[in-house]
């Protein structure tokens, strides 16, 4: 039996001040509205994190609770939180490495 590859380290330094300025170009993918965090949420989450591993996401309703919800999201997705500003947060989630794909910079 192998051993599943060890978690991607999260993003530091230099790094993570590419992706702050990054995500500054970026527009929100998702919104978090009245049906709050669903499952349904976290799926589209998940899949967008999985597709762009930087990914902006906006608090339209919740925004009272913001702070408490953004931990929520990164535990729930094993995403970094890169930085909250307003009613926007974003995370980054680094695609697995595969044995036959090279190494991607964020």
């Amino acid at each position: 039996m192998s051993t599943p590859p060890p978690a991607p380290l999260p993003a530091s330094g230099r790094e993570l001040r590419d992706l702050k300025a990054r995500a500054q170009r970026l527009d929100p993918i998702l919104k978090i509205g009245h049906a709050g965090l669903s499952d349904a949420f976290f799926t589209a989450l998940d899949r967008c994190l999985r597709d762009h591993e930087l990914v902006k996401v906006k608090f339209d309703d919740f925004k009272d609770r913001k702070k408490e919800l953004v931990p929520e999201l990164s535990a729930r997705t094993g995403a970094q939180l890169i930085q909250r500003v307003g009613n926007v947060a974003v995370l980054f989630r680094r695609r697995p490495r595969t044995d036959d794909a090279p190494a991607t910079r964020a």
